[in-house]
Protein backbone atom coordinates (compact mmCIF):
# COMPACT_ATOMS: atom_id res chain seq x y z
CA UNK A 1 0.00 0.00 0.00
CA UNK A 2 2.89 2.30 0.83
CA UNK A 3 5.24 1.69 -2.31
CA UNK A 4 3.58 4.72 -4.39
CA UNK A 5 4.63 6.71 -1.99
CA UNK A 6 8.28 5.32 -1.23
CA UNK A 7 8.39 5.41 -5.14
CA UNK A 8 7.46 9.09 -5.07
CA UNK A 9 9.92 10.32 -2.14
CA UNK A 10 12.67 8.21 -4.00
CA UNK A 11 11.99 9.93 -6.99
CA UNK A 12 12.78 13.63 -5.37
CA UNK A 13 15.99 12.61 -3.34
CA UNK A 14 19.42 12.18 -4.32
CA UNK A 15 19.73 8.58 -2.59
CA UNK A 16 17.24 6.51 -2.67
CA UNK A 17 15.16 5.59 1.16
CA UNK A 18 17.33 3.09 3.53
CA UNK A 19 14.96 0.38 4.79
CA UNK A 20 14.74 1.90 8.41
CA UNK A 21 13.42 4.93 6.99
CA UNK A 22 11.02 3.17 4.63
CA UNK A 23 9.78 1.58 7.74
CA UNK A 24 9.21 4.45 9.59
CA UNK A 25 7.49 6.21 6.73
CA UNK A 26 4.92 3.30 6.79
CA UNK A 27 4.45 3.52 10.32
CA UNK A 28 3.43 7.20 10.21
CA UNK A 29 1.53 7.35 7.47
CA UNK A 30 -2.24 6.03 8.11
CA UNK A 31 -4.55 4.46 5.25
CA UNK A 32 -7.40 6.65 4.76
CA UNK A 33 -10.74 6.06 2.21
CA UNK A 34 -13.11 8.89 1.31
CA UNK A 35 -16.31 8.11 -0.65
CA UNK A 36 -17.36 10.48 -3.53
CA UNK A 37 -17.41 14.08 -2.07
CA UNK A 38 -16.94 13.12 1.68
CA UNK A 39 -15.04 15.73 3.18
CA UNK A 40 -11.41 15.47 3.60
CA UNK A 41 -11.58 19.16 5.69
CA UNK A 42 -14.20 21.74 6.13
CA UNK A 43 -13.95 25.59 5.76
CA UNK A 44 -13.45 26.46 9.76
CA UNK A 45 -11.95 23.33 10.53
CA UNK A 46 -7.60 23.60 11.68
CA UNK A 47 -6.38 21.16 9.31
CA UNK A 48 -4.69 18.39 11.25
CA UNK A 49 -3.24 16.28 8.48
CA UNK A 50 -1.75 15.91 5.26
CA UNK A 51 -2.49 13.00 2.57
CA UNK A 52 -0.90 11.75 -0.21
CA UNK A 53 -3.54 10.56 -3.13
CA UNK A 54 -3.04 6.86 -3.67
CA UNK A 55 -5.91 6.30 -6.13
CA UNK A 56 -9.06 9.00 -6.89
CA UNK A 57 -9.91 12.87 -7.29
CA UNK A 58 -10.31 15.67 -5.08
CA UNK A 59 -10.37 19.33 -5.07
CA UNK A 60 -9.68 22.27 -2.59
CA UNK A 61 -12.37 24.69 -2.80
CA UNK A 62 -13.94 27.99 -1.17
CA UNK A 63 -17.52 29.06 -1.09
CA UNK A 64 -18.44 32.49 -1.36
CA UNK A 65 -21.50 34.46 -0.11
CA UNK A 66 -24.20 33.20 -2.79
CA UNK A 67 -22.95 29.63 -2.50
CA UNK A 68 -20.08 29.45 -5.49
CA UNK A 69 -17.30 27.29 -5.70
CA UNK A 70 -14.08 28.81 -6.56
CA UNK A 71 -11.46 25.82 -6.94
CA UNK A 72 -8.09 26.75 -6.03
CA UNK A 73 -6.05 23.03 -6.43
CA UNK A 74 -7.34 19.90 -7.88
CA UNK A 75 -5.43 16.37 -6.96
CA UNK A 76 -5.41 13.29 -8.10
CA UNK A 77 -2.49 10.30 -7.58
CA UNK A 78 0.39 11.36 -6.62
CA UNK A 79 -0.53 14.46 -5.21
CA UNK A 80 -0.81 15.79 -2.12
CA UNK A 81 -3.85 17.00 -0.07
CA UNK A 82 -3.82 19.61 2.25
CA UNK A 83 -4.02 23.29 3.96
CA UNK A 84 -1.01 24.37 4.52
CA UNK A 85 -1.88 27.79 5.99
CA UNK A 86 -4.06 26.30 8.16
CA UNK A 87 -1.72 23.24 9.19
CA UNK A 88 0.97 25.61 9.83
CA UNK A 89 -0.32 28.61 11.25
CA UNK A 90 -3.16 26.53 13.30
CA UNK A 91 -5.82 28.55 12.19
CA UNK A 92 -9.92 27.68 10.69
CA UNK A 93 -9.26 26.87 7.09
CA UNK A 94 -11.40 29.31 4.50
CA UNK A 95 -10.66 26.35 2.41
CA UNK A 96 -12.96 22.42 1.77
CA UNK A 97 -10.79 19.68 0.47
CA UNK A 98 -13.27 17.17 -0.51
CA UNK A 99 -13.39 13.76 -2.53
CA UNK A 100 -14.25 13.87 -6.39
CA UNK A 101 -14.16 10.62 -6.88
CA UNK A 102 -13.75 7.50 -3.98
CA UNK A 103 -10.35 8.00 -2.97
CA UNK A 104 -7.75 6.12 -0.80
CA UNK A 105 -5.01 8.63 0.84
CA UNK A 106 -2.15 8.09 3.26
CA UNK A 107 -2.54 10.42 6.14
CA UNK A 108 -0.01 12.01 8.28
CA UNK A 109 -0.50 14.45 10.88
CA UNK A 110 1.79 18.08 10.87
CA UNK A 111 3.68 16.76 13.99
CA UNK A 112 4.24 13.41 12.86
CA UNK A 113 5.92 15.05 9.43
CA UNK A 114 8.04 17.24 11.37
CA UNK A 115 9.45 14.18 13.66
CA UNK A 116 9.83 12.53 10.24
CA UNK A 117 11.97 14.91 9.07
CA UNK A 118 14.09 14.93 11.74
CA UNK A 119 15.13 11.14 11.28
CA UNK A 120 14.87 10.95 7.48
CA UNK A 121 17.13 13.92 6.15
CA UNK A 122 15.45 13.33 2.74
CA UNK A 123 12.26 14.12 3.26
CA UNK A 124 13.32 17.35 4.00
CA UNK A 125 15.16 17.67 0.43
CA UNK A 126 12.10 16.23 -0.98
CA UNK A 127 9.76 18.77 0.81
CA UNK A 128 12.14 21.56 -0.43
CA UNK A 129 12.18 20.86 -4.10
CA UNK A 130 8.21 20.52 -3.57
CA UNK A 131 8.13 24.05 -2.57
CA UNK A 132 10.28 25.41 -5.01
CA UNK A 133 8.05 23.73 -7.84
CA UNK A 134 5.19 24.55 -5.98
CA UNK A 135 6.06 28.44 -5.94
CA UNK A 136 7.13 28.42 -9.16
CA UNK A 137 3.90 26.74 -10.80
CA UNK A 138 1.90 29.50 -8.39
CA UNK A 139 3.17 32.27 -9.76
CA UNK A 140 2.94 31.22 -12.82
CA UNK A 141 -1.05 30.43 -12.83
CA UNK A 142 -1.19 33.88 -10.84
CA UNK A 143 0.70 35.74 -13.72
CA UNK A 144 -1.75 33.87 -16.50
CA UNK A 145 -4.74 34.71 -14.45
CA UNK A 146 -3.84 38.14 -14.45
CA UNK A 147 -2.83 38.06 -18.10
CA UNK A 148 -4.13 35.97 -20.17
CA UNK A 149 -7.15 35.34 -22.22
CA UNK A 150 -9.70 32.58 -20.86
CA UNK A 151 -8.50 30.79 -24.19
CA UNK A 152 -4.49 30.87 -23.24
CA UNK A 153 -5.31 30.08 -19.73
CA UNK A 154 -7.21 26.81 -20.92
CA UNK A 155 -4.60 26.01 -23.47
CA UNK A 156 -1.59 26.11 -20.24
CA UNK A 157 -4.06 24.20 -18.11
CA UNK A 158 -4.89 21.60 -21.18
CA UNK A 159 -1.02 21.33 -22.00
CA UNK A 160 0.32 21.00 -18.42
CA UNK A 161 -2.50 19.22 -16.93
CA UNK A 162 -3.90 16.84 -19.63
CA UNK A 163 -5.21 14.24 -17.20
CA UNK A 164 -7.49 16.69 -15.32
CA UNK A 165 -9.43 17.25 -18.26
CA UNK A 166 -10.37 13.50 -18.11
CA UNK A 167 -10.88 13.01 -14.70
CA UNK A 168 -13.29 16.32 -13.55
CA UNK A 169 -16.14 18.12 -15.31
CA UNK A 170 -16.63 20.74 -17.28
CA UNK A 171 -18.11 23.32 -14.40
CA UNK A 172 -15.06 22.16 -12.33
CA UNK A 173 -12.27 23.10 -14.73
CA UNK A 174 -13.87 26.71 -15.59
CA UNK A 175 -13.76 27.26 -11.65
CA UNK A 176 -10.31 26.36 -11.46
CA UNK A 177 -10.00 28.49 -14.43
CA UNK A 178 -11.70 31.25 -13.35
CA UNK A 179 -14.29 31.32 -16.20
CA UNK A 180 -18.04 30.43 -16.44
CA UNK A 181 -19.23 26.87 -17.87
CA UNK A 182 -20.48 28.91 -20.76
CA UNK A 183 -17.34 30.39 -22.04
CA UNK A 184 -15.00 26.72 -20.79
CA UNK A 185 -17.50 25.01 -23.52
CA UNK A 186 -17.19 27.47 -26.24
CA UNK A 187 -13.63 27.46 -25.80
CA UNK A 188 -13.57 23.67 -25.90
CA UNK A 189 -15.32 23.93 -29.04
CA UNK A 190 -13.00 26.31 -30.78
CA UNK A 191 -10.13 24.13 -30.05
CA UNK A 192 -11.28 20.95 -31.68
CA UNK A 193 -11.91 23.02 -34.99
Amino acid sequence: MHEPLITYINQYVSSSLTGEEEKLIITSFQPKRLRKKQYFLQAGEVCKNTGFILEGAMRQYSVDDKGGEHIVHLYIENYWATDRESSIMLTPSIYNIDAWEDTQLLIISRANMLDLMNKIPALVEMIRLMDERYAIANNRRLSSTISNTAEKRYEEFAQNHPQFNLRFPQHIIASYLGVTKETLSRIRKQSLK
